[in-house]
């Protein structure tokens, strides 16, 4: 298990959730992680977990919505690590509401968490990420892509980090960086709320998956990060993989 032996990868949300799903998927690959996440508590348990793989992991705590202080993320990184491989922008928070009670700071909130810090993150990687010809993993979304109801905030970041990425894959190609997103439908905690809080929804949403469950954190969505991140998928570049059980099919 060494697909990822020796490289050095950030994860924004890695404390919990899909996040933590690849942090676990990242290590057991021989990956170092740099896990980035708010919560210094959930972090701190996390790294923990993480080191019993590879002990040179770490725990960044910061604020994503700080634009500010995003680069001293990469910074620290390259300080302690020397280089750095792969880039993976999971972290997002949002609030669903149907369109018409929208708001200014709904849609700050989404971009700020979301579309922001992708946007500047790889930024402030890619100088690095020239050196080691690295990978940017990056999140979309069924609900920017199907445009689901009460989803105007979440989507339209989603659908914006998506047209970044594919203009950074015809940039970055020049470079051999590598730049795709990941589409996932997952078991995770935030799901698992959703579904106590709206079982009928839920299990709609359950029956338009062919495969007939949610993804797995470490197993399904982690592994095909992996998959992203290693020498196994340079050849591909710009595209949206769907790891969502069969629920959307794009053309």
């Amino acid at each position: 298990m060494n697909k990822l032996q020796n490289k050095i990868a950030i994860i924004t949300g890695g404390a919990s959730g899909i996040g933590k799903g690849m942090a676990k998927a990242f290590v057991k690959e021989g990956a170092i992680v740099a896990i980035v996440d708010l919560n210094e508590e959930v972090g701190k348990e996390t790294i923990r977990e993480l080191q019993e793989y590879q002990p040179e992991s770490i725990f960044i705590q910061a604020d994503l919505s700080d634009r500010d202080r995003l680069s001293s993320i990469i910074e620290k990184v390259i300080e302690k690590f020397g280089k750095l491989d792969i880039l993976v922008n999971n972290a997002h928070a949002s609030k669903n509401k149907p369109f018409e009670e929208t708001t200014q700071a709904d849609m700050d909130l989404s971009f700020n968490t979301g579309f922001y810090p992708t946007f500047y993150l790889m930024q402030a990687a890619l100088p690095h990420l020239k050196e080691t010809k690295g990978k940017i993993i990056n999140f979309a979304s069924g609900a920017g892509i199907n445009g689901d109801a009460n989803q105007a905030s979440y989507a339209a970041a989603k659908e914006a980090i998506r047209a970044i990425s594919r203009v950074a894959a015809n940039e970055f190609g020049r470079f051999g960086i590598n730049v795709n997103l990941i589409s996932p439908i997952a078991n995770s905690p935030g799901i698992q709320n959703w579904a106590q809080e709206h079982p009928d929804h839920y299990e709609a949403m359950l029956s338009r998956i062919p495969l007939g469950r949610l993804g797995e954190l470490e197993s399904d969505i982690g592994r095909v990060a992996v998959f992203l991140a290693s020498e196994d998928s340079n050849y591909i570049t710009g595209q949206t993989i769907m790891v969502d059980g069969g629920a959307i099919k794009l053309r």
